[in-house]
């Protein structure tokens, strides 16, 4: 065994002398694959004979009729991700991709004109008498699918017929989709100022532009920010046209399928009750303190009032140093060796990402911004980043393999319908991989009182961006789509907007520079889907609760968390806490430990100084 972990190890590091792109082949070998135009004709042709076969008779079936229906809507909805992935993907390596963006259009018509085909069964199941529905719910058959069948039960006041919710599938391709995806190729397009540093690298992409934020020099790291902030400027009135109308449509849509707000709509799907996200909103906005106090103690380090485009900004240049880079190759065996401490299995299921080349790294013009894991059921998961040879990066890689983890142990487990697990449980991998990674750089880095004092701050600087920065774009979404239910918005009201909540997070800690009130079109979320934000936060909270039980407890802990990841979409995610690993998220000491967590923190780093 030990031998052939060894070869393992060689073979891989054989691998990263480069940041890698990806290999899509395990699921289609390129556009021409003719594979990819035979599964999507199959794909049509299979959702017609389901529709020919059980429209209009779903009141009739009984439970194992019903199983077995279900497992073939599992099979289309596997294949369906399949066809979307592959384009998708491809597009989001390449923005600039032409082929990529037309057969990506083309795949999602089709999807579309098959989701129509089989809305019938939902539909149908919603319509059954109460008697006959929670007959379903009980019997033993469908035991597996009981929380799939609930979430069903919870949609049933709010189904449109099935001709209105053809239409609104259809006219998503023209309408709330096309936006979104104008915004995307859009910003790929955009070319931005270059920032040379006074080593002469020069950056040029906005991940490259993004990672000079970090840079010991004031000055790089307000060109870098203005150059970014500058094309957001230029274009202001467009991503503010596409944002009114992508929540005027979500507005229309909340009024026709009975919902009291976009709000309560989005919850719904989060499977987020109002109270629990009212407490994190309420929790977060009592103790901006934290926020400012960190950044008042940042600014006497270093002499000057912070700037925003000076919160990342190093806090120590020792003997006019910054921290050095750590390439790709030291990243991957560094991030290895974190996760073997904690389990050697799921270090093992993170290696095969690197050897199997499910990993987009490489810094390129026209990529996608920020970083994303995108999970095939029934194959793996991708990776996508933008690897820029320092600290910050090597957390983001952190942070998508701890996706890409919880999805392998999702899909050893659960089918199609309870593989996609609610968004608060969906981000507590990552984060928890981001801290497995800190204790171990931590402990490595005794020595190195830089380091150590680069990686508590920058556990600071993130605890501080998941507990107040993403709390508050939620909060501009609670100010923009209360103002979309009165009417039409535009570009001053969101940029007042988030300056003035930007404001009263900082007070008088952090120095707004005009440019910041363009800063929100960069928030893809609030365009992709309204209300995610709070979520890392609400995750944030749950996986530091998750991270101080396992230093508590030791690897007694390791099976209980590893059955919360599998169990994916299957439970209420507020049951699954409380039974996996004993964590009430509905408890608001949950939310004021968090607090406090971070409050400890910033009096071990005050006590440094």
């Amino acid at each position: 065994m030990q031998t052939s972990q060894s070869s393992t190890a060689q073979t891989l590091l054989s691998q990263l002398e480069t940041t890698p792109e990806w290999d899509l082949s395990d699921l289609y070998q390129s556009f021409e694959d003719p594979k990819f135009q035979q599964d999507l004709d199959r794909l049509t042709q299979t959702a017609a004979q389901f529709r020919d076969t059980y429209r209009g008779r779903v009141s009739q079936l009984n439970s194992e009729q019903v199983l077995a229906a279900l497992q073939e809507l599992e099979a289309l909805g596997q294949k369906s991700g399949y066809l979307y992935s592959y384009p998708s993907l491809v597009f989001s390596a390449d923005t600039r991709n032409t082929e990529a963006k037309q057969f990506l259009d083309k795949v999602m018509e089709a999807l579309t004109a098959i989701e129509n085909q089989l809305l019938f069964f939902d539909l149908e199941l919603q319509q059954l008498d109460d008697h006959k529905f929670q007959q379903l719910q009980s019997d033993p058959h469908l035991a597996k699918y009981k929380h799939y069948l609930h979430r069903i039960n919870e949609y049933r006041p709010h189904k449109l017929s099935e001709e209105v919710e053809q239409t609104r599938n259809q006219d998503s391709l023209t309408g709330r989709q096309a936006f979104v995806q104008l915004r995307s190729v859009h910003l790929g397009e955009q070319e931005y100022q270059p920032v040379t540093t006074p080593d002469e690298q020069t950056a040029a992409t906005e991940a490259e532009l993004s990672a000079l934020l970090f840079h010991p020099a004031g000055q790089v790291r307000h060109d870098a920010y203005k150059s970014v902030r500058q094309v957001l400027e230029q274009h202001n009135s467009l991503y503010s046209y596409i944002l009114n109308t992508l929540c005027q449509d979500h507005r229309i849509e909340s009024q026709m399928r009975g919902y009291r707000s976009t709000l309560h709509k989005q919850l719904l799907a989060d499977e987020v009750s109002e109270p629990v996200f009212q407490a994190i909103m309420d929790g977060t906005g009592s103790r901006f303190d934290l926020f400012q106090r960190y950044y008042r103690l940042k600014g006497e380090a270093l002499g000057e009032k912070i700037r925003i485009c000076d919160i990342y900004a190093p806090w120590t240049t020792e003997n006019g140093q910054q921290l050095p880079p750590i390439s790709y190759k030291n990243g991957v065996e560094t991030l290895l060796k974190a996760l073997e401490q904690f389990d050697i299995n799921y270090a093992r299921r993170a290696e095969e990402f690197f050897l199997k080349n499910w990993i987009d790294a490489k810094v390129r013009p026209g990529k996608r911004g920020g970083a994303f894991c995108a999970y095939s059921h029934g194959k793996h998961s991708y990776l996508l980043l933008s690897y820029t040879d320092d600290y910050n990066s090597l957390f983001t890689l952190a942070h998508e393999m701890g996706h890409g983890l919880h999805f392998a142990w999702i899909d050893d487990a659960q089918s199609y319908f309870n593989s996609n697990p609610p968004l608060v449980l969906a981000e507590i991998a990552s984060t928890f991989n981001e801290l497995l990674l800190l204790d171990y750089l931590l402990h490595n880095a005794a020595d190195n009182t830089m380091l150590t004092k680069a990686l508590l701050t920058r556990q600071l600087e993130d605890q501080l961006n998941l507990l107040f920065r993403q709390s508050t774009i939620s909060r501009l979404e609670l100010a923009i789509h209360d103002r979309a239910a009165k009417g039409s918005f535009d570009r001053q009201f969101v940029n007042d907007k988030w300056m003035e909540l930007y404001q009263t997070l900082c007070g008088d800690a952090v120095e707004l520079l005009d440019e910041h009130q363009f800063d929100w079109a960069r928030i893809g979320h609030i365009f992709f889907k309204p209300f995610y934000c709070y979520q890392y936060t609400a995750s944030n909270i749950v996986s530091l609760a998750c991270y101080q039980k396992y230093r508590e407890v030791g690897k007694d802990f390791i099976p209980g968390y590893l059955e919360l990841l599998a169990a994916g979409g299957s439970l209420n995610q507020v049951e699954a806490l409380r039974k996996y690993v004993d964590i009430d998220i509905e408890d608001s000491t949950t939310i004021r430990n968090a607090l406090t967590y971070v409050e400890g923190l910033l009096d071990q780093l005050q006590a440094t100084l």
